[in-house]
Formats: structure tokens, sequence, C-alpha cells
């Protein structure tokens, strides 16, 4: 399965997170280093899903709710590394 990641400039490097998975996030310092990182961390996060699985109710039964959903696209050579600074 594919995931749209969004990567942005930090601090530390390059933070990144899947818009789609809560709480999935990394970073790295540089764009292929969070990539590599956020993959890893995918992994992780559907274990996690797959092992509590039982636990999650189905969405479809929300009340009310609404999805608002922003999002930025950045290329590859837009994102000033450490490096580059």
């Amino acid at each position: 399965m594919r995931y749209t990641v969004a990567l942005e400039p930090s601090e530390e490097g390059i933070a990144v997170w899947v818009p789609s998975l809560p709480g999935c996030v990394s970073q790295g310092e540089t764009a292929d280093e969070a990539l590599a990182n956020i993959a890893e961390a995918i992994q992780a996060y559907l274990a996690v899903v797959a092992e509590n699985a039982s636990g999650f109710r189905d969405s479809s039964r929300r009340s009310s709710s609404r999805l608002i959903y922003a999002q930025t696209w950045l290329s590859k050579d837009a994102i000033s590394t450490k490096e580059s600074r």
C-alpha cells in the first residue's frame, strides 16, 4: 500500500509525517534520511494497528464528525537541508 507523506524543514533537519496515519511522524537530517525513517515508522504503526485491531471501533459510526484536510506539496529540491545551510 502507498501512503502520501509530507516533508517540512525543521530545526533538526526535515520533519516528515503521514497525514492519513495520525501520529505517524519522524524526521531526519536530510530528506532521504527522513523518508527512510518514515518508512520504518509506517511499518511500526501498521504493526501496532494490526495488533490492536479488535480495539478499534468502526469509523463509519461516528456521529456528525467532519474531516478537514489541507496538504502542501514540496519537491525534494525545495527542501533545504543542514548540509546546504
